[in-house]
C-alpha cells in the first residue's frame, strides 16, 4: 500500500523544473525580498525624517507613532534571520545537505500556519474586516466604495484571496518538501553504493593474500 507521503512525491515542480531548481530559485527569491525589506530599515535607522516615523494629521487625524528605534531593531533582526535561513535553504538544496532545508521547511510551516490563523479569524469574526477597513487611511483608495459592500461580499472576497494565498503556499512547502526527501534519498543512496563497493573490494582481497600466504609457506 502506498502511503499518503509517496504518493504525492514528485522530483519535479512548476515550469518543469527540478524540486533542486524549484527550492533554490524560491530561496533566492525570499533573500532578495529580505534584502530590500532590511536595506529600508536600515535607512529609516539612519534617517528617521525622510521616512516619516510620524503620520501626518491629514492621514489619520491623529499624531501616531507608526515604528519605534526598537521596533525597526526587532524587524532588522527578523529581516537578517529570513536572509540566513534562506541562504541555508538556498546552499543545502544546490550542495544537496538536507539538513540545511529544515530550517527553511519550519519557517514555510509557521507562515502557513500564520495564514490559517488569519483566515478562522474570518470565519469566526467577520465583522473584523469592517473593522479593518475603518482603520485605514482617509487617503486609501476606494475606501468608502469598500465599506459599503455587503459584509458578507466581503468576507468571502477576503477568505476567497486567503484561499488563494494558502493554496499557493501549501503548493510550495510540498516542493521544498520534495527537495528534501530527494536530497535525503540521494545521500542514502550514495552511502549504501560506498558500503557495497567497500565490501565488494574486501571480498575480493581477502582471497589473494589466503592464496598469498599459502604460497609463502
Amino acid at each position: 500500500m502506498i502511503s499518503p507521503w509517496d504518493r504525492w512525491y514528485s522530483t519535479s515542480c512548476c515550469l518543469c523544473c527540478h524540486v533542486r531548481t524549484g527550492t533554490i530559485i524560491l530561496g533566492i527569491w525570499y533573500m532578495l525580498i529580505n534584502a530590500v525589506v532590511l536595506l529600508i530599515l536600515l535607512s529609516a535607522l539612519n534617517d528617521p525624517v525622510q521616512y516619516r516615523y510620524h503620520l501626518t494629521s491629514s492621514e489619520l487625524g491623529t499624531d501616531i507613532d507608526v515604528m519605534d528605534d526598537a521596533n525597526i531593531c526587532i524587524a532588522t533582526a527578523i529581516s537578517l534571520l529570513m536572509i540566513l535561513i534562506c541562504g541555508m535553504a538556498t546552499y543545502g538544496a544546490y550542495k544537496q545537505h538536507a539538513a540545511w532545508i529544515i530550517p527553511f521547511f519550519c519557517y514555510q510551516i509557521f507562515d502557513f500556519a500564520l495564514n490559517t490563523l488569519v483566515a478562522i479569524s474570518v470565519v469566526v469574526y467577520p465583522n473584523t474586516v469592517q473593522d479593518y477597513l475603518q482603520q485605514l487611511p482617509g487617503t486609501f483608495p476606494y475606501k468608502e466604495d469598500i465599506m459599503s459592500t455587503n459584509n458578507m461580499c466581503l468576507v468571502f472576497a477576503v477568505l476567497l484571496f486567503i484561499g488563494c494565498i494558502l493554496s499557493f503556499k501549501a503548493y510550495l512547502i510540498g516542493c521544498v518538501w520534495n527537495c528534501y526527501r530527494y536530497v535525503s534519498g540521494r545521500g542514502t543512496t550514495e552511502v549504501l553504493v560506498y558500503v557495497t563497493t567497500n565490501d565488494t573490494t574486501l571480498s575480493e582481497l581477502i582471497p589473494l593474500n589466503v592464496q598469498g600466504s599459502t604460497a609463502t609457506i
